[in-house]
């Protein structure tokens, strides 16, 4: 099922159409004096109660819409519609649910009201993720089909084109779908002319024309015509929708051609065109969108008259369109016969060129990369891993690579040995290349290192010493280690800085294995607490809340003015990174309370807004909300009594002793999916998850549960357990997935039907 809410000024279009339709069915009204009223009369009082506020968002227009071929009988439909309404914060204020018949899924739609009886405006912060979280529910509940998740590569449907509907009045079916297919194509593309939005709307049987009145004023005008008999009036822009007048898309158009960021997309897409061409000897035409979306992700559609292929147009990620004229005349087709001259021949790829040879040695550059970060015993630096390898070593990891698949396609038929002979050849060049460059940034990382032990100490920032040998914790949470006046990596005796400290004796306990990711973390916070302008230090992540965890005796150490710094900063990120942990599960502000309360975290009211604490925490530490989830938590009508009633789960989880960052640990590691992990510390070291019952609960049905069950049949060992407990508190995996490249992104219910997406842009780059 998917949810979408539009807010709306006015509610006398909205239900215009949704009682206009023919076949309605109105299933039921809501918080009305009676089921036997008249459309008017509902009419009447909606807009009567919406008109009590000046809001703009006065009204809201509904739709949940089923899969196609999913059925739900009239009455199981108006109690889902109810429950959504209830669950939205809707239950009190007057609406009505109607069932349409016009499209291929079932769908109802609800029109209510924003404004509540006091004329007060309903809390609409976050609905976005309340009904995600909402459909969740509702799903479970009656059984339907899940929504989708993650992004989906969906066209208009063409199928709701009004001539291939049937008893409809086309006019009105003209209309909305004018409104749709318009909307969608100027969310999805940032179109600069008249004439481009004539373009990419031509597939949809849209035709656009242009006006001017006696003053001078432009106008437009839509009308449809599929070309089989199916032919419309055309439609003046405003009467669709205000927002599709020609003044007001004239505004769109300027807005988007004065952009800053143009040049830069301009200047971006030039360089990987002329890549392209740099790499290849020929290319067919009507090869070069498949040549282009492969090797660049560029996706770009032929223009095409008759039999003549007479350029192409760009469709960018940016969301602007473009020609290929208008990057440069260079990159022409016809100014390019070297290229495309031979039109029957093949594609071909120019293994005399230097971009070849860029492009082999990219490859074994990140084969050297992805082994040695996929080795399970990585021992050594990345300089001392290389040096031990041959051509054979990484060729597995360069053959999988989607790079060589590409350049081995378009080899020419009778080079075919041309590749792995090139790899063979530049294979030690890049080795002692990429060798020189890794063990210069070793160093230099060494030497920072040790330049930020220097501050840690100046500013004793931790109460270490030489007696006790406790500055070696120190030096470990740092990856590094210390011996004979020398300090080094902890992994390797590659480079040295001299550090004249004298012996120095070891602590009676002290951990061999640390977490290369949780030494990051740690960097990055030192790093924060010793900069002299705390804005312009590196950014922390939800990990570095768990750095007391990990090493406890050396935060214990800590001075309390950095600690309670430390516990500010860790705190709020953490905060940022549980609000999206929760989305699927927050249908209104007092889950987002409940959800936090469950982990340990609670909420205060002050002067200036909200702000969030937690017990593994000093109680003084708190972390300011956004003014906006300030608003949000301030909707809560009985907000008072629902900070009070926090203090009971608080209180209960200090009492059963679940106030230990190990904990919130487990249900951390549930979360993120390492249910293996997770197993183990339920199992193994009798911790439990601080979790909501709703999360805990998902968890168990998604696997949780079998890797539960897997580790109480498991049979112990020493070894083993050394083994599953180092990685239960080993992060890097965690960390390695947040730039992964083609990470899909979530489902956006709430926009058109024909949704806008946009898309994430990460960063894969590994640092030790």
């Amino acid at each position: 099922m998917i949810g979408r809410i539009l807010y709306r000024e006015s509610c006398q279009g909205m239900l215009n159409y949704v009682f206009g339709k023919e076949g309605m069915l109105i299933l039921g009204y809501g918080n009305m004096y009676s089921q036997d009223i008249s459309q008017k009369f509902f009419g009447n009082v909606l807009h009567f109660q919406g008109q009590r506020n000046a809001t703009k968002n006065r009204y809201a227009h509904i739709t949940m819409n089923l899969p196609h071929g999913e059925h739900l009988d009239d009455r199981t439909f108006h109690e889902v519609s109810k429950e959504y309404m209830q669950q939205m914060g809707y239950g009190e204020q007057p609406y009505v649910v109607v069932r349409h018949t016009d499209t291929m899924h079932e769908h109802v739609h609800i029109i209510t009201t924003n404004v509540d009886g006091s004329g007060k405006v309903l809390g609409t912060f976050n609905s976005y993720r309340r009904n995600m979280a909402t459909q969740q529910y509702l799903e479970k509940k009656f059984g339907l089909s899940p929504s989708p998740r993650t992004k989906q590569q969906r066209e208009l449907p063409l199928y709701r084109l009004p001539g291939q509907q049937f008893g409809m009045d086309p006019a009105q079916g003209t209309k909305f779908y004018l409104q749709d297919v318009l909307n969608s194509i100027l969310q999805k593309h940032k179109v600069r002319s008249f004439q481009e939005l004539a373009k990419l709307v031509r597939p949809y049987h849209i035709e656009i024309k242009q006006t001017k009145n006696q003053s001078g004023r432009i106008g437009v005008a839509f009308g449809l015509d599929n070309q089989k008999g199916y032919r419309t009036r055309f439609i003046n822009g405003s009467i669709v929708h205000p927002s599709l007048s020609g003044p007001k898309l004239q505004k769109v158009f300027g807005t988007n051609s004065k952009s800053k960021l143009l040049p830069m997309h301009r200047k971006r897409l030039l360089k990987q065109i002329g890549t392209t061409y740099g790499l290849f000897k020929a290319i067919r035409p009507h090869d070069l969108p498949e040549v282009l979306k492969e090797y660049q992700g560029i996706d770009i559609k032929l223009d095409i008259k008759g039999d003549a292929i007479k350029g192409y147009t760009i469709h960018d990620k940016s969301g602007y369109a473009f020609k290929e004229s208008e990057l440069s005349p260079k990159i022409r087709m016809e100014k390019r016969p070297n290229i495309f001259g031979n039109s029957d021949g093949p594609t071909e790829i120019d293994t005399d060129s230097k971009q070849f040879k860029l492009e082999i040695r990219k490859l074994i550059k990140e084969a050297f990369m992805t082994s040695y970060l996929k080795s399970p015993d990585r021992n050594g630096l990345f300089s001392e891993n290389m040096v031990a390898k041959n051509p054979m070593d990484i060729l597995p990891h360069i053959t999988t690579s989607k790079d060589y698949i590409f350049l081995e396609r378009y080899l020419p038929r009778n080079q075919k040995n041309l590749l792995m002979e090139a790899l063979k050849k530049e294979f030690p060049i890049v080795r002692d290349r990429l060798f020189q460059l890794e063990e210069k940034k070793e160093k230099e990382t060494l030497e920072s290192k040790f330049r930020l032990i220097g501050r840690i100490l100046e500013n004793c920032i931790f109460d270490v010493g030489k007696e006790k040998g406790s500055v070696h914790r120190l030096f470990r949470s740092l990856g590094v280690k210390y011996n004979d006046n020398r300090l080094s990596f902890s992994n390797s005796n590659k480079h040295t800085v001299p550090v004249l400290l004298g012996d120095l004796p070891f602590p009676k306990a002290i951990d061999t294995y640390v977490s290369t990711g949780f030494v990051r973390q740690n960097h990055s916070v030192l790093e924060m607490l010793t900069a002299r302008n705390s804005d312009i230090g590196p950014e922390l992540t939800a990990s570095s809340f768990f750095l007391p965890m990990v090493f406890p005796k050396l935060y214990g150490t800590m001075e309390i003015g950095y600690r309670q710094e430390f516990e500010k900063a860790a705190l709020g990120r953490y905060v940022k990174h549980a609000e999206r942990m929760h989305a699927p599960y927050e249908k209104s502000p007092k889950d987002y309370m409940a959800l936090f309360n469950a982990k340990g975290f609670y909420f205060v009211k002050g002067k200036d807004g909200f702000e969030v604490r937690s017990i593994y925490t000093d109680h003084s530490t708190s972390c300011k909300l956004p003014n906006r989830t300030s608003l949000y938590l301030n909707s809560i009508p009985d907000v008072t009594a629902t900070l009070l009633e926090q203090q009971t789960v608080i209180n209960g989880l200090i009492k059963d002793g679940r106030n230990d960052l190990k904990n919130l640990w487990a249900g951390h590691l549930m979360e993120r999916g390492m249910y293996d992990r997770a197993a183990f510390m339920l199992t193994a070291e009798k911790v439990y998850p601080n979790l909501h019952g709703w999360q805990a609960q998902h968890h168990m049905d998604n696997g949780l549960r079998k890797s539960i069950n897997k580790a109480l049949e498991r049979k112990s060992s020493i070894e083993q357990n050394r083994l599953l407990r180092k990685g239960v508190y080993a992060i890097s995996s965690l960390l390695g997935n947040r730039g992964k490249k083609g990470q899909e992104e979530i489902y956006n219910g709430f926009k058109d039907e024909l949704t806008d997406w946009s898309k994430y842009k990460g960063k894969g780059i590994f640092s030790m």
